[in-house]
């Protein structure tokens, strides 16, 4: 792998591959959660609001699993906004659930600067990032169909054009 495909992979997945040469197998792994259900554990809100994931059924839904400290999470952050206003009136939802190491001091700041449109929730726990298959690298987002599905797991920054048309076909589902 060279480096340019290096700098585009997720901020943890750039310090594993400078030390093992298995990358091909940890890739492979990606899309092991299509079709299973979303975990039913509830997530706080950066308002303090504890929301169980059961209430964004009936929505299209990404969950996007990001940190402050990670360069891949902050550069697709406007992409993930503008997701979201495209398709937030057809019944998307959008989730970012900042890891559990990252301060909370620093997630409601950036949250607050770029006023985010969508729900932040704070994984203080970890118990979110374990229901969604144990994710620890970021960014790893989470595509949900109406009925709480994995529809699509991406590892890294998506393609969002392939992503909006794959909203698209949901929402009209």
């Amino acid at each position: 792998m060279d480096r340019t495909h290096v700098e585009h992979l997720p901020c943890t997945r750039r310090h594993w591959l400078a030390l093992t040469a298995v990358a091909p197998l940890a890739l492979s792994a990606c899309s092991q959660d299509q079709g299973s259900r979303a975990p039913d554990v509830p997530f706080t809100q950066l308002d303090g609001k504890v929301v169980p994931m059961a209430d964004l059924q009936g929505k299209v839904t990404l969950v996007n699993f990001w940190a402050t400290s990670c360069s891949t999470c902050i550069k697709e952050m406007p992409e993930l906004v503008a997701t979201h206003q495209k398709f937030q009136a057809r019944g998307f939802e959008t989730l970012a659930v900042a890891m559990s190491y990252d301060p909370p001091a620093y997630v409601m700041q950036f949250a607050e600067s770029r006023q985010l449109p969508f729900r932040v929730a704070i994984d203080h726990s970890g118990d979110l990032a374990k229901g969604f298959g144990d994710v620890q690298l970021t960014p790893t987002t989470f595509l949900l169909d109406k009925q709480g599905r994995i529809v699509k797991r991406y590892v890294g920054a998506p393609d969002f054009a392939a992503m909006h048309q794959l909203i698209d076909k949901l929402l009209k589902a």
